[in-house]
Order: structure tokens, then C-alpha cells, then sequence
């Protein structure tokens, strides 16, 4: 219990704290690629192991970046975007404009894109995974059915 406490501190803090970190870190992003950084990989205890793992990113998308076309093979996706707005197209769903302070939830193994459609303003997102199988990788390009 005490090692969940201390990352769930450390989490907290980082949460905290991500919003004072200065515009530069998303400057340095090279233009057309989003920024992921992993918040937190942990097993999941004590439900059967039907989803094995969570993994927690933050993402920062500059201008106009954007994912490729990708699955998350046996990963559920949930996007909150934080700050500005992006836009999530699915396949055979279409395209969908989250804005702050929203959720999208996108199934396991169903090809998608994320992008910031902005020429000016970046946008801040937390992505949730829950992974039903780890030996998979998380995050496989794939082309766009026609």
C-alpha cells in the first residue's frame, strides 16, 4: 500500500505541477509529431487479470501535429483532452473535435488518428490504456482502409 501511495503522490505532484511547465517544452517538439510522455505503467491487482496493465500518457500536440493512422491491440483508449481542442478521426465513425475539459473513449483494435487542427494554438491531452494483454505492443501504424 505504501508503494501505491507514493506514486499515486508522485502523480498528484506531477499533475500539479505539468501546467506551470513553460510553452518552451512544446516548441521543441518537431512540428507534425505529438509530444507522449509516460505518466504511469502499473499492473492491475486483484481483478481477475482481465485487463493486465494501465499505462498513462500525457500527450502535447504542437500545431497542426498529428498521430498516424495506429491501433492499440487489446487497449481500450480514453482521451481527456486538457487545453485547446483536437480532432479524433475514426475509422468508419468519422471525425469527432474534443475540446478542453472533454473524453473520448476509442475501442481496442479499431484504427484511428489523433490530430490539433490549429495552425497557432498546441493542446494538452491525458490518454488512458487499459491493456487486456502486455506481450501486445501498445501503439501499431497501420494504413487507413478505403
Amino acid at each position: 500500500m505504501k508503494i501505491f501511495r507514493r506514486q499515486f503522490l508522485s502523480l498528484a505532484g506531477a499533475a500539479i505541477s505539468a501546467p506551470s511547465v513553460p510553452l518552451i517544452v512544446v516548441a521543441q517538439t518537431p512540428r507534425g509529431t505529438p509530444k507522449l510522455t509516460e505518466i504511469l505503467r502499473k499492473d492491475l491487482e486483484g481483478q481477475g487479470q482481465v485487463v493486465q496493465e494501465t499505462v498513462i500518457l500525457a500527450g502535447e500536440f504542437g500545431p497542426g501535429s498529428e498521430t498516424p493512422w495506429h491501433i492499440h491491440p487489446g487497449a481500450q483508449e480514453v482521451l481527456y483532452v486538457q487545453e485547446g481542442s483536437l480532432t479524433v478521426e475514426v475509422e468508419r465513425l468519422g471525425m469527432l473535435a474534443i475540446k478542453a475539459g472533454e473524453t473520448y473513449l476509442i475501442a481496442a483494435d479499431v484504427p484511428h488518428r489523433v490530430r490539433n487542427e490549429s495552425p497557432t494554438a498546441a493542446a494538452k491531452s491525458v490518454v488512458i490504456y487499459s491493456r487486456s494483454a502486455k506481450d501486445k505492443p501498445l501503439f501499431v501504424a497501420v494504413k487507413k482502409a478505403t
